[in-house]
């Protein structure tokens, strides 16, 4: 064990009203069971564009990775000095859903408990703002140079990598590759359609690729987001229109690709709640829809997309069981199957993280990340 008094940290706080503000934080030493991290690098995801309006003051960023600085009692997995990548979906191991397989909806400190930062936040007084406690969020905050988390938050790189590509599977890559591969199960062989290529739709691309899918067809508005799907795996790509309502058109060309019966399995990557039902348009009977992008508004659906014997599941986090599935991320990544280095499109430093989120925002960029210097 080793540990280290309260530091400054530089770091992005979203106000909860749409805006935030770089400033300085006190990090202090972690407590039983908690881990410091020296945050290297961090991924920047469309989630954390919606934190800024979550209605109150938190430390953003939620795909990390940096080197372990100091460890709490009751910490022997990791050690000062270590590298890691940081999970944000924390299990417990002692729930009801941990102890079913289904860490990535843990009961105890998921964000499906309701709360964005679920039950597994460092302890309280772990970072100040102005001299009082300020949630990280998803519990662990990393757009930030330090931070706090619970161990169940790290996973040891086991594989030599550089940090700009760890962090982004922190998130985006392990839901796109785990909604394929453990998720969907998606068998060698059959058709995928993934609509929407942004981060999360390009590391689906990757998963197909993985997993052995004969045609991988990418749907997008954006044909530059297209020139990168066929990059990452994409075997076909349509350059549909905004004025494709539920994506009809487009699924006509998916058939016309898939033999005249639609794809094995559809991928909806979008984040558009309007595009909600359109998976199932796109799959053939008995294929399987997975609604990736994670809408939880109301939507309407015409239920004869559902016929027949169609499936749509909705999974978090591509199932992820992060002790299993990271080390699994890392060998793909090793054996030269899943592209990391290649997905991030370009660096910034904190100051920038404006800039950064606008390209993002613009589809300039696979993956950005936020680069920290210790």
């Amino acid at each position: 064990m080793s540990q280290s008094p309260t530091i400054s940290a530089q770091a992005a706080i979203s106000h909860g009203q749409g805006g935030f503000t770089i400033e300085t934080i006190e990090v202090g030493p972690p407590a039983t069971g908690e881990v410091r991290v020296a945050i290297h690098a961090s991924g920047i995801c469309h989630t954390d564009y919606d934190s800024l309006k979550w209605g109150h003051p938190l430390v953003m960023g939620h795909e990390g990775a940096g080197i372990v600085e100091s460890v709490g009692p009751d910490v022997t997995e990791v050690s000062p000095g270590d590298a890691v990548v940081l999970n944000w979906a924390i299990p417990c191991k002692k729930c009801f859903q941990c102890l079913e397989g289904n860490q990535n909806i843990c009961e105890s400190f998921s964000p499906v408990t309701g709360d964005p930062d679920g039950g597994g936040m460092a302890h309280e007084a772990a970072t100040l703002w102005k001299g009082k406690p300020v949630k990280r969020a998803f519990n662990i905050g990393t757009l930030s140079s330090h931070t706090v988390v619970r161990k169940e938050a790290v996973i040891p790189l086991t594989t030599e990598m550089p940090f700009t590509s760890a962090c982004i599977m922190g998130c985006g890559v392990m839901t796109g590759v785990g909604s394929v591969i453990k998720a969907a199960k998606l068998k060698a062989g059959s058709n995928a359609v993934v609509l929407g290529t942004g981060g999360v739709g390009l590391n689906v691309i990757q998963g197909a690729r993985i997993a052995g899918a004969g045609k991988i067809i990418a749907i997008d508005v954006n044909p530059k987001r297209l020139e990168m799907a066929r990059r990452f795996g994409a075997t076909h790509c349509i350059l549909s229109s905004p004025q494709d309502m539920g994506l009809l058109n487009s699924a006509a060309e998916v058939a016309q690709l898939c033999g005249g019966r639609g794809a094995d399995y559809a991928f909806e990557c979008t984040g558009i709640p309007a595009l909600g039902a359109a998976p199932l348009a796109m799959v053939r009977n008995a294929g399987v829809a997975v609604q990736v992008s994670g809408i939880e508004q109301t939507i309407e659906m015409d239920m004869n997309l559902f016929e027949w014997d169609k499936i749509y599941i909705n999974p978090l986090y591509g199932k992820s069981q992060p002790d299993q599935d990271f080390p699994k991320l890392m060998e793909f990544y090793e054996r030269g199957s899943l592209k990391l280095d290649e997905l991030v499109s370009q660096t910034y430093q904190l100051d920038s993280l404006q800039q950064a989120i606008d390209d993002m925002l613009a589809g300039r960029n696979a993956k950005g990340v936020i680069l920290f210097e210790h």
